[in-house]
């Protein structure tokens, strides 16, 4: 099967940090699904695990958490999907990754693509969308039905990936959704999704949130900085609030600012599920299902911006670019192999 991979970790400039590379077709086992990929998508994650540094790997590595595409063959022990099934997903981190022509890819955490989206607009929604899901539902107790409507959300970049359908989710659940973006086209993606209200991370938060009259917000979801964004975090949340974040801290957070308010803190990573092989793991497959539902009666939308093709080395050494360069809004897509 054709993959594209690394052996070293280079800078995306680099002309072999990603390498075009002929693979042995995988055979799945247990509750594997082998899918032929259509379409994959890039994340932060893909930069972040690709960036340079003193390694080299015995065999090539791919990467790629997010895909669509169509089941090939299923492992023995297969219960949710049969050959022929068309399938999203975001994959697992102890695994190989997607970006090749045949991926194996554990049944519990795949979901039945949304009819209404082509491939492309489908690869643009798992990682993401299980992300924002879990932050929200599970990390941040909200319910999706309406419940906790009125409540008010700070989203800290709300243009990304990850932010673009954190907006719709929340919307959803009934929150005023407060997103920040700088740029005048990521302000407005914001509002495209759905933000009630757009402010700039580049500016005093606080008084920005004073000026709407929202000086103390329910919830902070953090998808950008977290230690750069503690102290305003803390300043703005309401006590009892909820705060979580899927930015790792290479500094120490001092969680003493929390007890006054009784506020409690997250970490969201929605690779812990397969990482582990938690007992829960199908939570994932079924929270894809409910994406697809509420993308499928026109409740979500895809955070698709921009399509190359076809999926190769060179497209994707410029896709992980496009990610670094940090002016990305929504997300990009790859589609097709040739």
């Amino acid at each position: 099967m054709k993959a594209v991979a690394l052996k070293r970790y280079l800078p995306s400039s680099h002309p072999e940090s990603l390498l075009d590379v002929e693979l042995p077709d995988p055979v799945p086992q247990g509750r594997d699904l082998l899918v032929r990929v259509h379409a994959i998508s890039v994340n932060p994650v893909d930069v972040k695990v690709r960036a340079p540094k003193d390694k080299t790997e015995s065999s090539p590595r791919v990467l790629g958490w997010d895909a669509s595409g169509v089941v090939e063959a299923t492992g023995p022990d297969v219960k949710l999907f049969k050959r022929g099934d068309a399938v999203y997903y975001a994959g697992s981190l102890v695994r190989p990754g997607c970006d090749s022509e045949l991926h194996l890819v554990d049944e519990r955490i795949v979901g039945p693509k949304p009819k209404s989206l082509d491939d492309a607009q489908a690869a643009a929604l798992p990682l993401t969308s299980l992300t924002a899901y879990e932050a929200f539902f599970d990390r941040c107790a909200i319910d999706p039905g309406g419940r906790h409507s009125g409540r008010t959300l700070l989203l800290i970049n709300g243009a990304g990936g990850v932010g673009s359908i954190a907006i719709q989710l929340a919307r959803l659940a009934g929150l005023r959704v407060i997103a920040t973006a700088s740029r005048p086209e990521s302000q407005q993606w914001c509002r495209d999704m759905g933000a009630h209200h757009v402010i700039n991370h580049r500016e005093n938060i606080p008084q920005q949130l004073a000026g709407l009259d929202i000086p103390e917000v329910d919830y902070v979801f953090n998808t950008v900085d977290t230690a750069g964004y503690w102290d305003t975090m803390c300043d703005v949340i309401k006590p009892f609030g909820r705060m979580v974040s899927i930015v790792e801290s290479s500094q120490p957070l001092d969680l003493s600012r929390l007890m006054g308010k009784s506020v409690s803190f997250s970490w969201e990573l929605m690779f812990t599920r397969s990482r582990f092989q938690t007992p829960d793991m199908e939570e994932q497959h079924r929270a894809l299902k409910q994406v697809v539902e509420w993308i499928d009666t026109g409740r979500l939308r895809t955070t698709l911006t921009e399509t190359l093709s076809p999926i190769n080395a060179s497209n994707l050494r410029a896709a992980h670019a496009r990610l670094e360069s940090g002016k990305m809004v929504g997300k990009l897509v790859l589609a097709g192999w040739r």
